[in-house]
């Protein structure tokens, strides 16, 4: 017995000897690129490793750099509600507008602040959790607010460090760690990548952010391990005991834990070296690794963060500034029309298949028979093609030089191209519209946008499974969805038991979903997320929001005559009744839950702007919501109080107008606490999420927002 513990602890030495030496080359390889030992001898060390496991498994440690490969699967990914939201930057395309920005900065401080410059990557955006040093979450950016948990996917990612990288200094570890970071597939990967899917006959990925986002949503950790994904940081959220004076500050101790900032991310004393920066780097842009469409251009000292604050979308400390997009020439062959979900008809290119930016271009957007008309535009012209921001293709003009008088005019139809319906162009409109309320292609639009993950996110529900549910006139409307059974799924092609509970389980869980979520669902003009919480907020129930007039929906604060009027149209439209009856009949969610005892927050209002260290947001809401008060997403003069964390937004200057109460966290916990009698705890929720839904075919029309 003595000799068998006495191999037990030599083990435990041995394995934690391996760990901290396979830690180190990992850090040398994928951080520093300085690799100090050769590819067999790290493969000798990790063999070691893995040797010892295996005979001594109950001495396997989660952050064991064999872990990150050959997870057991997860069956879905949780959301994850962020501490701090992920906000998006605003955009700048030229010098000119970099200015603007940079002066409106500069006013709002009163002083002209040194930057940070960095290449914006085109990749995935997440969130990274260190508690003592050992990585224990990451979730993707999501919408902003609610993130899905890929923890085990991310850990197969080897530029990400298990455990952070101090030299001897463990001791000086943050006890918790929240930085943020970009995913990405170097270009090289990528292609390597696409040539495997084509020679095993699968779909390729349209360009390397398709594949690092594809690839880190993947079910199975091993399938995500096989794609070497790699990942640059660029922000600090949350470190207990950490503190900075600046951007470059923080990014150069980010260095030190072993995060991997990228080596082009530089301090710049004034706007005129940020814009010599951006100079170089759009000359360097093809000489990278990866791709990247544009510079970041931050305000370095933090402070200025804080003083400047955000919108409710972008830091006004930050800004990207995009680059150009490429352009290339090829021959449009022809021009035909696709039908949106609200019926719109848009011409788009068929082009000669052409490389632009990364990516082979076939089709490319006309947006409208105006557009076209003004450019001059013929079937069968040579045309410049433009990836527009990088993302979606268009024509950008023709080249007349190069005809061949063999050219012919576009000629918009005057029926519907898929249904043969009429076709009307309101004035003042840009956009012809198919009228028909029975046109298949709307049908098959709507029912794609409201299983879209932004609305209902129905996995598994993608737009050949919509497809075949009305070629077998199994749904005519989003409303039968929820009347669908499992013998009637079984009969669409490629589904067998497995398949029909994982849509039938998607489907179940859409009906809790808050109502907000149907109203983006019903794919109402003009009404994106904002709108949709804001009416969710006002009328608290579908049947009250049909039955509102106009007028009684613009009083709603943001809502304006144009939405107001597009709601009222979309329930006074024949059929849509009817769908809501039937969503009621398949137990879908149609009114908030304010059925609730009363309790010391009855009749309070609250607001929360910021972040709270004690607890998620998702957790204030929900106590907030037991002791009987109610939370709302915007500033009014109904609000009772407002609840301000670190970093707050734009609700605190405008309660402040209004003059009303705020509450510190520990004044609110203190509320919290006289209300309850017990001090406050951090809450969760989960709410499934399945496989990665079909795959997105070009649509030119979006939903508003």
């Amino acid at each position: 017995m003595a000799q068998k513990n006495g191999d037990h602890a030599e083990a435990r030495e041995r394995l934690d000897a391996l760990r901290k030496e396979i830690a180190h080359h990992d850090h040398r390889y994928h951080v520093l690129e300085r690799p100090e030992i050769s590819d067999a001898a790290y493969d000798a060390l990790f063999r070691e490793l893995t040797d010892l496991e295996r005979r001594f498994p109950d001495l396997v440690t989660p952050d064991s750099p064999t872990q990150r490969v050959g997870a057991t699967p997860s069956a879905l990914f949780v959301p994850v509600q962020h501490s701090e939201r992920l906000l998006s930057l605003d955009n700048v395309f030229d010098d000119d507008e970099l200015t603007a920005w940079y002066d409106r900065a500069a006013r709002g401080l009163g002083r002209s602040p040194p930057l940070v410059c960095e290449p914006k990557i085109d990749g995935v955006s997440v969130a990274i959790v260190y508690e003592r040093g050992r990585f224990v979450r990451g979730a993707t950016r999501g919408d902003g607010t609610v993130g899905e948990d890929v923890t085990a996917n991310l850990r197969t990612v080897r530029g990400l460090p298990m455990r952070l990288h101090v030299e001897g200094r463990e001791d000086t570890l943050p006890e918790w760690l929240e930085v943020r970071g970009e995913i990405y597939l170097p270009i090289a990967d990528f292609e390597r990548l696409n040539a495997e899917l084509g020679d095993a006959g699968r779909q390729l990925f349209a360009n390397p952010r398709n594949a690092a986002a594809g690839s880190l949503r993947q079910k199975d950790p091993a399938i995500t391990a096989a794609r070497p994904l790699r990942i640059f940081f660029h922000g600090l959220v949350h470190a207990v005991g950490l503190t900075f004076r600046t951007h470059h500050e923080m990014l150069a101790h980010l260095r030190t834990l072993g995060l991997r900032v990228h080596p082009r991310s530089e301090p710049q004393p004034d706007l005129a070296s940020a814009r010599a920066y951006v100079a170089r780097l759009l000359a360097d842009r093809h000489a990278l690794e990866h791709e990247i469409d544009g510079a970041v251009i931050k305000i370095d000292p933090l402070d200025a963060h804080t003083e400047l604050g955000t919108t409710s979308k972008a830091p006004r400390w930050a800004v990207a500034y995009k680059f150009p997009a490429e352009e290339q020439t090829t021959r449009l062959n022809d021009i035909m029309v696709s039908v949106g979900r609200t019926g719109a008809l848009t011409p788009f290119a068929m082009l000669e298949p052409v490389r632009v930016g990364g990516v082979t271009l076939q089709m490319a957007t006309l947006h409208n028979p105006d557009e076209i008309a003004r450019k001059g535009i013929l079937i069968g012209d040579m045309v410049v093609v433009r990836r527009a921001g990088d993302v979606i293709p268009e024509v950008v003009a023709p080249v007349p030089s190069l005809r061949t008088g063999s050219e012919r005019p576009f000629v918009m139809p005057d029926r519907c191209p898929v249904c043969g319906g009429p076709i009307e162009r309101p004035e003042g409109e840009a956009v012809t519209r198919c009228t028909s309320l029975d046109c298949p292609a709307q049908s098959l639009e709507r029912i794609v946008h409201f299983a879209s993950r932004g609305a209902m996110d129905i996995e598994h529900l993608g737009y050949s499974t919509a497809q075949a549910l009305l070629d077998k006139k199994l749904v005519a409307d989003v409303g039968d969805l929820f009347s669908l059974t499992a013998a009637q799924i079984g009969t669409l092609p490629g589904y067998k038991a497995r398949s029909t509970q994982n849509l039938l389980k998607a489907i179940e869980a859409a009906r809790s979903r808050p109502i907000e979520r149907l109203l983006i669902g019903f794919g109402i003009r003009h009404v994106g997320g904002t709108a949709a919480r804001k009416l969710a907020d006002a009328f608290h129930a579908i049947p009250a929001l049909a039955r509102a007039s106009a007028a009684d929906i613009a009083k709603v604060e943001g809502i304006g005559p144009v939405i107001a009027e597009a709601v009222r149209a979309h329930f006074d439209r024949p059929g849509t009744l009817e769908v809501i009856e039937k969503l009621r009949q398949g137990g879908v969610r149609l009114e908030e839950d304010r059925t609730r005892a009363a309790g010391p927050l009855t009749g309070k209002t609250f607001v929360i702007t910021g972040t709270l260290t004690s607890m998620s947001r998702e957790a204030a809401m929900k106590r907030i919501d037991a002791l009987g008060g109610k939370v709302t997403s915007s500033v009014s003069g109904r609000t009772s109080y407002l609840v301000v964390g670190a970093d707050p937004s734009s609700k605190l200057d405008k309660a402040q107008k209004l003059k009303l109460p705020l509450l510190d966290e520990a004044a609110f916990l203190a509320m919290l606490g006289d209300a309850d009698g017990a001090p406050a705890a951090d809450a969760g929720s989960a709410e499934a999420a399945g496989e990665v839904g079909e795959g997105v075919r070009p649509e030119p029309e979006t939903a508003g927002a």
